[in-house]
């Protein structure tokens, strides 16, 4: 089955839009620099902003800028009360200092739940708080194709605060038993073709080949790459798709879905600075 993002996401947008068309909310996206991949996820948020009705402030920044500069415009941001979230595209340039930068963001306005005090909460299974979008996506996508994880063996390839290690956390603390990969696992062809779970987020266009699953396999493929002004994922998408059990298309998977909820994380804050 072709696990399509677009009825997740519609589902979504129907529980948030009453809110979203009577009152007047903002997000704030920071993008440092330009990056191929990083603008096709921006220009699929302002889509889904428009479609909402939610006011995107997009802020464009140089690439060499200084991290104290950068944390200017974050807390001139924190400080805005007619701006209820804040997103800064990844990744950062290298030169910035990426800790200081993202824990700048106050965590009632991290949209993308990437700071200390709102990934802690994942860690703890709490769901009070800001969660991040992308591993979300993950687990609504789950939910609406009625995918237990319950007992199943999930591999995760990539270990980013972003992606990786938040989406290990949630479906461990769903009662799966989850193995992180990364670039200097070894056996990684085993662990992935033993799983009856992949989720692949590494940013290489066809990494997860036919050879790495089993007709058995479910795969969330989290990947946005471009080449030739096409978006591609992380799976090999055409070998795999009438091979594998389940597996979500790139463009038209857990990217779609993620917008969605980086909106809906902003309705959140948005209630929660009305308390």
């Amino acid at each position: 089955m072709i696990l399509k993002g677009k009825e997740v996401a519609k589902k979504i947008q129907e529980s948030i839009a009453e809110v979203t068309q009577k009152e007047k909310i903002a997000l704030a996206i920071l993008a440092i620099g330009e990056n191929k991949s990083a603008d096709a996820y921006i220009k699929g948020v302002l889509r889904t902003s428009e479609k909402l009705g939610v006011e995107v402030k997009l802020m464009r920044l140089p690439m060499d800028i200084s991290t104290e500069r950068v944390i200017n415009h974050i807390e001139k941001i924190n400080n805005d009360d007619s701006i209820n979230g804040l997103m800064i595209q990844m990744p950062l340039p290298k030169s910035l200092d990426q800790e200081k930068v993202i824990n700048a963001i106050d965590y009632r306005k991290d949209i993308d739940s990437m700071t200390d005090k709102n990934l802690g909460m994942v860690l703890k299974g709490k769901s009070n708080g800001l969660m991040p979008c992308t591993p979300v996506a993950v687990l609504e996508t789950l939910d609406y194709y009625d995918i237990d994880v319950t007992g199943l063996d999930v591999t995760v390839i990539g270990r980013s605060n972003i992606v990786g290690k938040p989406v290990a956390a949630l479906l461990t603390n769903r009662g799966a038993t989850v193995t992180i990969c990364h670039s200097r696992t070894k056996k990684l062809k085993e662990k992935t073709k033993s799983a009856d779970l992949v989720i692949v987020a590494v940013g290489k266009k066809d990494f997860l080949s036919k050879d790495m699953v089993s007709e058995k396999s479910v795969v969330i493929d989290v990947g946005i790459n471009v080449e030739n002004g096409k978006l591609y994922g992380d799976a090999d998408y055409d070998a795999l798709k009438n091979y594998v059990k389940d597996i979500t298309p790139v463009p038209g998977g857990v990217g779609s879905i993620t917008n969605t909820l980086l909106i809906r994380n902003t309705v959140k804050a948005f209630r929660l600075s009305r308390r």
